[in-house]
């Protein structure tokens, strides 16, 4: 296999120790980091030292001209997500973009529509829907094993607060943008990304953050004979003991992203009960409580490797096949570009003031 050209944009929390982890692990077998680029001194001296093979720049224009690149990663901050990726299409390069997408529908539509006039590939870094938990989830799904889908709760939370530019409204962050593509997104693939998909209700608030926008949300979605969808991207929560839990009409399974548990009963175990219209007793007469002791089948086990790392190295392989094959990908920027839509409602739905 011979390896592709990357040049990376970026190397905070998520260019250097996701992305980059990656890249200089050694399961990439599929890219070659070929520029580096970072504004920050600091950050380009310890780039230098990290990539020894790589060529180190501060500017990312300099990657216009570059004709060595397969594909570049923008791994910049939020707010910039548009603009820099806007112009990479627009000089035909190949982009993985890190999520939020974009900050508006608009915007995920308008990088779309270069990328095809470009004729190049445009990808989201939505690595959730890699991983092994997530799998999981549609499996069972599919299998049956649960009845009828009734709801799935999507839970991302945690107790913590945050003070930096991951609070402010104007950097395009806050929990759901930064958090809540993955939530959202994987709630919006439960319901198959129906186009019919729709915020039913929506809350935001701000608890802890020390910034101006949400580290609270709840959101409800749903979509045409589909299971309710309740989502949660919350920093107030300390108790949440799962990640999905999916709830049918003949049993339940939860996951946290490490391990998972199913309790279910099958269809002729346990015989229909006759309807009984009058108050239960015993052979003494005494009222008694409508129980009984159902037959039950339990299953648990744990996941081999996470979002970060099978995840990641699922998307980057997808990427390397999309650029080298022209193999299309699990998720594609119109997947993205919905999750933003919910984004994008819930802020309108829940205006939150502007301090900063």
């Amino acid at each position: 296999m011979k390896k592709l050209n990357l040049a990376i944009i970026g190397q905070g929390r998520s260019g250097k120790n996701i992305h980059g982890a990656f890249l200089r692990g050694s399961s990439n077998t599929f890219f070659n980091v070929r520029y580096v680029v970072e504004t920050d001194e600091e950050r380009r001296k310890v780039s230098e030292s990290i990539y020894p093979n790589a060529e180190v720049i501060s500017d990312y224009r300099d990657l216009f001209e570059k004709t060595d690149i397969d594909l570049v990663v923008n791994a910049t901050p939020s707010d910039t997500h548009f603009s820099i990726t806007k112009e990479l299409l627009e000089n035909k390069k190949n982009v993985l973009v890190e999520k939020p997408f974009s900050r508006s529908r608009y915007e995920c539509d308008t990088l779309i529509r270069l990328a095809k006039e470009n004729g190049v590939h445009l990808a989201v870094f939505q690595q959730s829907f890699m991983a092994p938990y997530y799998k999981k989830t549609l499996e069972v799904i599919d299998s049956g094993i649960l009845g009828e889908i009734k709801q799935i709760n999507v839970r991302f939370n945690g107790f913590s607060r945050r003070w930096d530019w991951q609070t402010l409204q104007k950097k395009c962050a806050g929990g759901i943008y930064n958090t809540g593509p993955h939530p959202i997104g994987l709630g919006l693939g439960y319901l198959g990304f129906d186009k019919n998909a729709r915020v039913e209700y929506s809350s935001l608030g701000c608890a802890l953050t020390s910034g101006d926008s949400d580290d609270y949300a709840k959101i409800i979605l749903s979509a045409p004979e589909k299971p309710t969808v309740d989502i949660e991207v919350s920093s107030i929560d300390p108790f949440s003991d799962y990640t999905v839990k999916i709830l049918g009409s003949r049993g339940c399974f939860k996951t946290t992203i490490t391990n998972y548990k199913c309790v279910y009963i099958v269809d002729g175990e346990n015989p229909e009960r006759d309807v009984i219209e009058s108050s239960l007793k015993d052979e003494s007469g005494e009222p008694i409580y409508c129980s009984e002791r159902l037959i039950k089948h339990e299953e648990s086990d744990s996941y081999s490797g996470s979002a970060f790392d099978v995840g990641t190295h699922d998307l980057y392989e997808e990427l390397y096949y999309l650029i080298s094959e022209g193999r299309p990908m699990s998720v594609t920027p119109e997947m993205a570009a919905s999750i933003i839509s919910v984004i994008e409602t819930v802020h309108a739905q829940n205006p939150l003031p502007v301090k900063f």
